[in-house]
């Protein structure tokens, strides 16, 4: 809808935009040629292109719309990543130097020929002085005036400058990422897109009472990381109308953001990588810090089940991680002593292999 009404905008824009070059082109014809363009004549022409510049636009307009939408989110993703105490310190800074700059200018209004050009140079020029000293003395400005580090973020003290953590619903409702922002190690700003609250919510009110369960877990965990001082999440308000799937959408904004997608999607994780988005994939995490199991190393397990070849038993160590046991499956239900003889790392996780001691 919105795409519709800025075409008709466009095109009543370009009808207007004609309509007055062709009604000031032609008694400037009338003038140097001595043609006398009657006045039916000249209604005729200037009518015709109106006509002409809305057709023009009309079927340019696609394109105008679509670079349009493409400067915009690249301005707004530059925006967003500027701190706030950057943007009113800046602001003032250029507020002070255009009024220097118009002070400046009442004393040169009086020079002859130039007089009358040289007050918007002063304030360009001025005006940019007065920016620029701003943001390099940003510093020492928001200390004088009490707002403390110009690059502080407010709660926790965290950097704006830090990467944005963008994350999606599976790792919402996986929950870990709970449990990470509150131990701290993992800093600068979540955020989460109004796509995938909306999400979020669609699976809450699921009929499937599995889905339904998951949604209003993710609901309470996300509800639960708000709560945490030192944890500063964002819900952006930006979604992606040419783009159908939460996932494209989630690789747009961190492109456009120049963030990082917080995923456990073992496919959101490989298209981003190929897209040169990157991703903190939680499973990765998980698995790169789970005790180092050597070969040779004796433990006690207790085995749960047998295993798929003959003989086999299978026990578990309390990450989940899978330990066959060779010739257990007669001792199933019972904590045995067995020495690790092999450790297989796969895209899945980690098993290891044991015997029994």
């Amino acid at each position: 809808m919105g795409r519709k009404i800025a075409r008709v905008l466009l095109t009543l824009f370009g009808g207007i935009l004609m309509y007055s070059v062709f009604a000031a082109a032609v008694p400037l014809i009338n003038e140097v040629t001595h043609w006398q363009i009657e006045a039916l004549n000249q209604l005729i022409l200037t009518i015709s292109g109106a006509v002409l510049g809305g057709l023009i636009f009309y079927f340019l307009s696609p394109v105008i719309i679509k670079v349009s939408i493409s400067v915009a989110s690249m301005v707004e993703g530059q925006f967003q990543r500027i701190p706030v105490h950057d943007i009113l310190i800046g602001t003032v800074g250029l507020v002070v130097g255009l009024i220097v700059a118009n002070l400046i200018g009442f004393a040169l209004y009086g020079i002859p020929i130039i007089g009358d050009y040289l007050p918007i140079v002063s304030n360009v020029v001025v005006g940019y002085l007065g920016l620029s000293v701003a943001l390099k003395k940003r510093e020492e400005i928001a200390s004088a005036l009490g707002l403390g580090g110009a690059r502080s973020a407010g709660r926790g003290g965290r950097s704006n400058k830090d990467v944005y953590k963008i994350l999606d619903t599976s790792a919402i409702i996986d929950g870990r990422v709970a449990d990470l922002s509150r131990t701290g190690f993992l800093e600068g700003v979540l955020i989460v897109p109004s796509f995938v609250l909306e999400e979020l919510r669609h699976i809450a009110d699921s009929s499937d009472l599995m889905r339904r369960n998951r949604g209003r877990r993710g609901l309470d965990i996300l509800n639960a990381i708000q709560q945490e001082e030192e944890v500063r999440v964002e819900i952006v308000e930006r979604d992606f109308e040419d783009l159908s799937e939460v996932d494209s959408k989630l690789v747009r904004l961190a492109q456009v953001m120049h963030g990082k997608i917080l995923t456990t999607d073992y496919n959101l994780n490989k298209v981003s990588e190929l897209q040169g988005v990157p991703v903190l994939n939680i499973n990765e995490l998980a698995n790169a810090i789970k005790p180092v199991v050597l070969p040779g190393e004796e433990m006690t397990v207790q085995i749960m089940r047998e295993g798929k070849e003959v003989g086999q038993g299978v026990a578990y160590l309390d990450d989940g991680t899978m330990i066959v046991v060779d010739q257990g499956k007669k001792r199933i239900g019972e904590n045995v002593p067995v020495v690790v003889t092999s450790v297989l790392q796969t895209s899945a996780g980690r098993m290891i292999f044991a015997r029994l001691r």
